[in-house]
């Protein structure tokens, strides 16, 4: 179930127009906005981004504008904000102002918000973020993160990336963006396919599959530099796709090393613990949950490829999915109350979620092409995802509630397996 104070809990059975009103809590001894974003029915946020003033006394207006510019960026992306010019202020629907400033001092860079309700005429308590004059974007996106935090109750993923493939060079290589689409870094150079990366616990670290030494072998490699990376296992067959465990100790990888495609818990230097199916049909797509007590995965043994839970004590199985022609690629959410997956339906894939208990599956796109490779941001609000349309691919995302479908990077070439890295530290 989706985690609610018991003021947004309250707030999610009053009729619409109440909805539209929003309602203070008090959190660990700060005022804070509690607005429930999962509800389709409230309306946006008119917010106003003024460029932010220079408090040091200096004349460099353009790193306040850079600073509001990004701050634009990063709420906008979140998705209940909706920008209004500033120069216009609540006559154009700004609910609240977004009153920032800078300090630049000895190379040290110091950045300041705080949000102004212009119906009531209050302002929440500030928000600071130091740091190097070159670290302007990370405080600026920090601050974005500090302000969702203020309208929500949970901080922003503004400073999150994305790892996925593109086939840009010529070859299929796993690339990272941040998710506002700036920063885009080539991570692998093997001149070879690779598919299916997967960030560590802690997003330190990206593990993925590569075809350059003619077996599909695991690869894991350290995201602070470009150059060195260490093979986690190759046994003949199949070495795919692992699930980190929430503990970050253990992963479960698809091996195929008996002829089988079946799930092994692994440690983290690739030394095998258990096998967790045993020539029961092709399982694969391992994702645990979030108290890494269970795994979702794919396998066909009833004949069609189909979703399963397993609890991890005791290894039984239940089916989850029934509905559809062929259901892969599940994602655990962060919340844990639900999951998503893709699902062939009427020729083409789109992506559905399905309580976790089980029930009526939602289906989340319906827009042309083919919907594949779903993956959830950290906060459990969006799922970013790989769109096919004319033999093209790119990586769009979606709100949890079915809305505001668009596509994220436009890049050459094609882009495919997307994964959400976790909140940085």
């Amino acid at each position: 179930m989706h985690t609610r104070n018991r003021r947004s809990a309250f707030c999610s059975a009053l009729p619409l127009a109440l909805l539209l009103l929003l309602l203070t809590a008090w959190q660990s001894g700060a005022e804070r906005i509690q607005l429930d974003i999962s509800n389709s029915g409230v309306r946006k946020l008119g917010v106003a981004v003024p460029p932010f003033t220079d408090a040091s006394g200096g004349q460099d207006s353009g790193i306040g504008k850079d600073i509001a510019r990004l701050i634009i960026s990063g709420l906008d992306f979140h998705g209940f904000v909706q920008i209004v010019d500033p120069l216009r202020g609540n006559a154009s629907g700004a609910d609240y102002v977004v009153q920032g400033k800078y300090s630049l001092m000895g190379g040290q860079l110091t950045v300041e918000a705080s949000l102004l309700d212009t119906a009531a005429g209050k302002t929440l308590p500030a928000r600071q973020f130091r740091g190097s004059a070159a670290e302007q974007d990370d405080l600026a996106l920090r601050l974005v993160d500090a302000l969702v935090e203020d309208f929500t109750g949970e901080p922003g993923i503004s400073r999150t990336s994305i790892a996925f493939v593109s086939d840009g060079t010529g070859s299929k290589e796993i690339y990272l963006s941040d998710v506002l689409g700036r920063n885009v870094r080539q991570i692998t150079r093997h001149n070879h396919l690779c598919v299916s990366p997967r960030f560590t616990i802690d997003g330190r670290m990206l593990a993925y599959s590569s075809y350059h030494r003619g077996n599909q072998n695991l690869y894991i490699t350290d995201l602070s530099q470009n150059r060195v990376t260490k093979a986690i296992s190759r046994r003949e067959g199949m070495n795919l796709a692992p699930a980190f465990s929430p503990d970050g100790r253990t992963m479960i990888v698809t091996l195929s090393r008996d002829g089988n495609p079946d799930l092994y818990s692994m440690d983290m230097q690739g030394r095998i613990i258990d096998r967790l199916t045993e020539r029961t049909g092709i399982n694969v797509s391992p994702s645990f949950s979030p108290d890494g007590r269970s795994l979702v995965f794919v396998s066909d043994r009833s004949g069609k490829p189909q979703v399963y839970v397993m609890d991890l004590g005791s290894k039984k199985t239940r089916l989850l999915t029934l509905q559809g022609e062929e259901n892969v690629e599940p994602s655990w959410s962060p919340k844990g109350d639900k999951i998503v997956y893709t699902s062939l339906t009427a020729r083409h894939y789109h992506l559905f979620i399905i309580p976790v208990g089980g029930g009526a599956p939602t289906r989340l796109t319906s827009g042309y092409g083919d919907y594949e490779s779903p993956t959830w941001s950290p906060d459990g609000r969006q799922i970013a995802f790989s769109r096919k349309r004319n033999g093209q691919m790119e990586i769009c995302a979606i709100h949890a509630n079915g809305k505001g479908e668009r596509t994220l990077f436009r890049l050459s070439g094609s882009q495919s397996y997307p994964r959400w890295s976790p909140r940085r530290n």
